[in-house]
């Protein structure tokens, strides 16, 4: 049956894994997260599926008790543009924060990434959660949490501005006039703002895609505001259904508050598939995960989106310890969903660790019910697609290989690219030049 909505995919990027304890999977070697092979194998697997796109994390800062993939990994947009030239028709996303770079420069590496794959960039726009980062960029202290959002949310009506610096048929290219580009078609932005002053124009064209397509993943109220706002699509992470159907309808309510159709914004939640050939051995999977966490190390990792906070000082089996507005100028909504789900489920710091090193997926089962997982997930307004990460070494071969199957015979999933651009994968609108709208308006 062929269903006129199409389930859209993506596949994070993450080397070595994002927990401390990924690496240790025997069929990882240890430099992954610096390996463009590893990336590159990655990347054309999942265009072999036909996702949609890729997807690199990142963060600019680590502290000795980071994961071993923060500790030592290849910049997004390099890695990316060398993807460009190995991919023919995924899209290529990366992060980047906006709080601690300046919009033109922005605004020039993600519309090269753009020309250099044809059309296929992705932006995901971060404000940094990391108190710490400020210290690499000749700061004393971060950003108040509402003070980069605001400064996001300028920084990248900044950046889509340059992008808009060339009408698309600006370059004429005229050897026998000697007419290279129409000055009529070339615009300066000027624009004077609470955080930025830039005046442009940007020294590169649109692409074949009009512009990057513009991801975000914040969780928190004023996140949320800035992706239901501004952005293409929306990262999310969610442990249920129910969760994730009211994250859903929050997204596509405030989108419509800012005049915007439920449409325009794709909602991504990201999951950790572990399949078997039977359910005994999807769980056999997921225990060898949960076997490979030590407390020690848990620890570590609960405390990373509080700014790295030293649990390890409040006793182990008492309940999850009060900590007031600890990680509220950090990563927000994870750190208020870890104290509402300890305080709510009566967890002790040991349970609230391992609970959330090893966090138990919805999506852990045979290729068919996997399948559908997703479909209910899809169907029931939960999400519009998936990020699709490797909870182990062959989660995205084993989700390409028997899974995307059962979905695209269900009608649910396509069974080839229609188009060649990030864009048109997501089914976003084409984005018209805002000066070529003026003329046609004045």
């Amino acid at each position: 049956m062929a269903h006129s909505r199409k389930i859209r995919l993506g596949a994070t990027i993450t080397g070595v894994g994002t927990s401390k304890h990924g690496w240790k999977h025997p069929d990882l070697n240890g430099d992954e997260s610096v390996s463009f092979a590893h990336f590159k194998k990655i990347a054309q697997k999942a265009e072999a599926g036909k996702f949609d796109f890729v997807f690199i994390v990142d963060s600019p800062y680590i502290t000795e008790g980071s994961a071993p993939h923060y500790l030592n990994r290849l910049e997004p947009l390099t890695v990316l543009s060398a993807l460009g030239a190995v991919t023919s028709q995924i899209g290529l996303v990366g992060t980047l924060t906006a709080s601690f770079t300046e919009p033109f420069t922005v605004a020039r590496q993600f519309a090269s990434l753009d020309h250099i794959s044809h059309g296929r960039a992705g932006w995901n726009v971060v404000t940094t959660g990391l108190e710490g980062a400020a210290q690499n960029y000749s700061k004393t202290e971060h950003f108040d949490h509402e003070v980069r959002y605001k400064r996001a949310e300028e920084h990248l009506e900044v950046v889509r501005g340059l992008w808009d610096s060339w009408e698309d048929d600006a370059f004429v290219r005229n050897k026998e006039t000697g007419e290279f580009f129409d000055k009529s078609k070339l615009h300066t932005l000027n624009h004077n703002g609470e955080f930025f002053s830039v005046k442009g124009p940007l020294n590169i064209a649109r692409s074949k895609q009009g512009q990057p397509v513009i991801f975000q993943a914040g969780g928190s109220s004023t996140g949320r505001d800035l992706a239901a706002k501004s952005a293409d699509a929306i990262f999310t992470s969610h442990e249920n259904i129910e969760e994730a159907k009211a994250f859903y309808a929050d997204i596509k309510q405030r989108a419509a508050a800012f005049g915007r159709a439920s449409e325009e914004i794709l909602v991504f939640p990201g999951i950790g598939p572990v399949i078997g050939r039977t359910q005994e051995e999807a769980e056999s999977k997921f225990q060898e995960i949960v076997g490979r966490v030590n407390l020690e190390d848990a620890l570590i990792q609960l405390g990373r989106p509080f700014t790295y906070h030293d649990f390890t000082q409040y006793p182990l089996d008492e309940p999850f310890p009060e900590l007031g507005d600890l990680g509220s100028n950090s990563y927000r909504s994870a750190t208020d969903r870890i104290k509402r789900i300890a305080k709510e489920e009566k967890l002790t710091l040991r349970q609230t660790a391992l609970r959330f090193a090893t966090p138990r997926s919805s999506f852990v089962g045979t290729p068919e019910k996997v399948a559908d997982t997703v479909q209910r997930w899809f169907e029931e307004g939960a999400a519009d697609g998936f990020i699709i990460g490797s909870a182990l070494p062959s989660s995205l071969q084993d989700f390409v290989e028997l899974v995307v199957p059962i979905l695209q015979e269900r009608g649910l999933f396509r069974d080839d690219y229609d188009g060649d651009t990030l864009r048109n994968h997501l089914g976003l609108s084409f984005p018209v030049n805002r000066n070529s709208i003026q003329k046609v308006t004045v």
